[in-house]
């Protein structure tokens, strides 16, 4: 069958769900592969449950008029995104970056929303399945789009640029983010730039943080300079105000406006500056710009201030790299707060660099003087040989420790890579 024809399918049946356990009646299940499942096993309860079609590449579910086979599911997927996206023929603004993607993409959502009627990635689906199911999500009503990317690998920003064909762009920052596969921070900005790589083949623009010189230096390479929509602190008076315990959060103003916002850490500035400047590139003005930008609360573990009854959490625990476990730590560091304590987690995907990159962050702490660390995973614990840092192999270990050692009246900056899942050690603190 022709996408042509799938996509008269689906304008019928507009709900495509990949997971079989969410399906609802009159949506289209396109059964996936993985490592450890085989959608085609599921399709046939998805129809039970009420499928209007499914879509999948078992040959042997040919026999069934409401199972469409193809050759492959994932591309198809693909495919019909491609094409509802060209049907509808709306501004798409890709980013992505090694830090901060995903605050930059809600940031810079809720500012254009002042003005537009936008579709945006939710969570992180920033894949090849979850940027396909975040554009077919768009309707006739929606009039742009800000979609996330991510990456692991070479060629896979290339991909997602073919299915969602962005007409502007963003890199957020250039951090050693999945550097076992990359290599280097050069490789990472090999893999990020095929973002303007692809823009500059279709005549897109760029927005270009010139304050971060590895950025512009991949626009220069690419992109045509009437394309670059540059921006930095200076453009917009930019003065990053204290923090203190009462208030760890990022302030600062711009244009003579104060933006009080709820991310821990001045390294988020780069992400605010980012919501900034495509604000006033689309014309909408300082104070909704402003406002937009302190509407957002961060969740899901990323930059978020916790009080419990015991503690103050400072949870960062959704992923980790030794760029940005450099810049919370630092910031951790240069806090007024009393008591402080480190609860941190193994960076992953760092391949050679890994036992360097962990020995580094030791000897950041050590220099700290903070004296309360406990460190969770093998890299860590080899990493901290010869300290004073109490080390577990894994967080159920820390967790039995602080169920049977009281934490209180600290203020603890919880930061690794989300394998590692710190955010259970909340519970006990």
């Amino acid at each position: 069958m022709k996408i042509s024809d799938i996509y008269e399918i689906f304008k019928q049946y507009p709900n495509v769900i990949t997971d079989s356990r969410e399906i609802v009646p009159n949506s289209i299940f396109v059964a996936l592969k993985g490592d450890n499942f085989d959608g085609n096993n599921f399709v046939k309860s998805a129809i039970e449950k009420g499928a209007a079609y499914a879509i999948a590449d078992d040959k042997s579910l040919a026999a069934h008029e409401k199972i469409i086979v193809v050759d492959d599911a994932l591309k198809t997927l693909q495919d019909l995104a491609t094409y509802h996206r060209k049907k509808l023929d709306i501004p798409v603004l890709a980013i992505t970056g090694s830090n901060g993607k995903t605050t930059t993409k809600e940031l810079v959502y809720r500012v254009l929303s002042k003005k537009f009627n936008a579709a945006v990635t939710e969570g992180n689906l920033n894949n090849q399945i979850g940027v396909p199911k975040t554009l077919l999500k768009m309707t006739t009503e929606h009039n742009f789009a800000v979609i996330e990317m991510g990456t692991n690998h070479f060629g896979e920003i290339a991909t997602l640029c073919k299915i969602a064909n962005p007409d502007l762009g963003l890199i957020n920052n250039i951090g050693e983010a999945h550097i076992e596969f990359f290599g280097n921070i050069d490789g990472v900005a090999k893999a990020k730039g095929e973002l303007f790589e692809f823009l500059a083949t279709n005549n897109g623009k760029i927005f270009v943080n010139t304050d971060i010189d590895i950025i512009a230096n991949i626009a220069e390479k690419y992109i045509r300079k009437e394309n670059i929509i540059t921006y930095n602190q200076q453009n917009y008076n930019v003065k990053i105000l204290p923090t203190d315990n009462e208030n760890p959060f990022l302030q600062f103003i711009f244009n003579d406006i104060k933006i009080s916002t709820k991310l821990i850490g001045i390294y988020n500035i780069d992400n605010a500056l980012a919501a900034v400047a495509t604000g006033k590139y689309f014309n909408i003005s300082d104070t909704d710009i402003a406002a937009a930008i302190e509407s957002y609360l961060p969740d899901n573990n990323r930059s978020q201030k916790i009080e419990t009854q015991h503690n103050i959490l400072y949870m960062d625990a959704y992923n980790a790299n030794p760029t940005s476990m450099q810049a919370s730590l630092q910031n951790f560091i240069n806090q007024s707060a009393t008591n402080k304590m480190l609860i941190l987690g193994d960076m992953r995907e760092l391949g050679e660099s890994s036992d360097a990159k962990h020995k580094n962050i030791t000897e950041i702490i050590i220099k700290s003087n903070i004296k309360n660390v406990l460190l969770v995973g093998d890299c860590f614990m080899k990493a901290a040989q010869n300290t004073e840092f109490i080390c577990f192999k894994n967080v159920d270990e820390c967790i039995k420790y602080l169920d049977e050692n009281k934490i209180e009246n600290r203020t603890i900056l919880i930061k690794g890579s989300h394998g590692i899942h710190l955010e259970k050690t909340e519970k006990y603190l």
